[in-house]
């Protein structure tokens, strides 16, 4: 039987064929290990002194996006390609530690007056007092989110949103009808207390009637005094 001998030709194909399968399982490899990594875990920074200065300008931004990868990311500088929100820290007059001069900070006299006006006509408020509140609430950011998920000028939880009849609460026109429905509703089942209602508007009627007056939260208890002082000055305020 004649001895059998590889061509130069059969021996370089075995060569190829051989790196071919080393780099193949190289990249599998490359690939369960990329997997194996710890997935970068992102978290929210929040100042802790607020959001705003004190004569009530914004000083700190927390920008919300969603990356490519599905990963929710949160930064300090509005993204150039991403779709984000803004979030706020909560209501925007419910630190009790601020140090805003609330007989001083600008006003928004002319901010969605006509929306602000129909509103007040529909529910039968004071636009002063819708005025007021929405400062309170948002300091008239249309795209305001707290971190408890209330959305808007007016900061309405998603389900007040829904029972107000609200589809979309970043609308201003939709987030000012619904939540100037919903503070209606409050002066209502506490016969016109404006201080009562605004209590009831932070902290829910339920909380205002078990303590049967103003909770005794330091946050609702600043609320509820920023919203009055807000709304003296803009009832005076030459709209």
């Amino acid at each position: 039987m004649p001895a059998t001998h590889s061509s130069p030709l059969c021996l370089k194909s075995i060569a190829i064929a051989s790196l071919g399968l080393c780099l193949a399982w190289g990249s599998v490899a490359a690939a369960f290990a990329e997997e194996a990594k710890p997935k970068p875990r992102i978290v929210a920074r929040y100042s802790e002194s607020g959001i705003v200065s004190n004569t009530g300008q914004e000083k700190v931004k927390v920008y919300q996006y969603l990356q490519a990868n599905g990963v929710t990311a949160f930064t300090d500088k509005a993204p150039t390609t991403n779709e984000y929100q803004i979030l706020l820290y909560d209501c925007f007059a419910c630190r009790p530690d601020s140090k805003i001069d609330w007989n001083g900070i600008r006003l928004f006299t002319r901010n969605y007056d006509s929306l602000i006006s129909r509103a007040a006509h529909k529910h039968q408020l004071d636009p002063a007092l819708i005025r007021a509140v929405i400062h309170a609430e948002s300091a008239f950011n249309a795209r305001a989110l707290s971190r408890t998920g209330a959305m808007g000028l007016m900061q309405l939880m998603p389900e007040t949103a829904k029972e107000m009849g609200v589809t979309n609460a970043f609308l201003p026109e939709e987030n000012i009808l619904g939540g100037s429905k919903y503070l209606a509703q409050m002066l209502k089942q506490f016969n016109g207390d404006i201080a009562l209602a605004c209590a009831a508007y932070n902290a829910g009627p339920t909380t205002v009637t078990q303590y049967n007056g103003i909770p005794p939260y330091p946050e609702t208890q600043a609320y509820v005094e920023r919203v009055q002082i807000l709304l003296k000055r803009y009832r005076s305020a030459k709209v």
